[in-house]
């Protein structure tokens, strides 16, 4: 008889994203996983064949809900609000983190060379989708006279994304939540945007 799942895949995936997290991959091991997720050996192995596997479906799984929120922000059809929604939730969330743990893509990215070539593809991909939403946004306000025409897109979407990694990797310990704020709104003065009121600290 086929083996089948009898725990809420969501719910492992998104407390073994936490354990990834907070420890690396590196530092994570089978036993940091089982204690965490609930699941027994047997039942790790059998679904996901070992810590590797498990870490790649976690960063999948963390792939699918930042692309939902790019979504989201491209929804709001307004690339102005969009860069700086997407300035203003980075600042949030790293304020809002106890732990500082910074973003799960970018950490991984920062060390994407001690990783197999299917975890560089989908940090690579990943990037690379954040980047494209940022140059979009650019393209779309220029037409539309909200963003500044003398900007090349494709080289202003790579400071801006550069600018958003400098926020979560600074904000692990290194700045302090008032210069992480300061970056963002340089990110948004390089397009024109107006700088924000004070991010709320949750």
């Amino acid at each position: 008889m086929p083996w089948e799942k009898s725990f809420n895949e969501q719910e492992v995936l998104d407390k073994a994203m936490h354990v990834f997290w907070q420890k690396g991959f590196d530092s994570t091991s089978i036993a940091d996983l089982i204690e965490n997720t609930g699941l027994n050996r047997g039942s790790l192995y059998n679904a996901y064949g070992g810590k590797q596997q498990l870490f790649v479906k976690v960063l999948l799984n963390y792939d699918e809900t930042r692309l939902q929120a790019l979504a989201s922000l491209e929804a709001l059809d307004d690339p102005n609000k969009a860069i700086s929604t997407f300035f203003d939730n980075i600042v949030s969330m790293s304020v809002a983190d106890p732990n500082r743990k910074g973003c799960f893509l970018f950490n991984t990215a920062l060390d994407v060379y001690a990783h197999d070539q299917q975890v560089r593809q989908i940090v690579t991909n990943g990037v690379a989708q954040i980047e494209a939403f940022l140059r979009r946004s650019i393209e779309v306000g220029q037409v539309r006279g909200s963003i500044r025409s003398d900007l090349i897109p494709t080289d202003t979407a790579k400071t801006l994304l550069a600018l958003a990694l400098a926020i979560r990797v600074l904000s692990r310990g290194v700045f302090n939540d008032e210069a992480l704020k300061t970056i963002a709104d340089q990110a948004k003065q390089l397009v024109n945007l107006p700088i924000s009121t004070a991010v709320s600290e949750q």
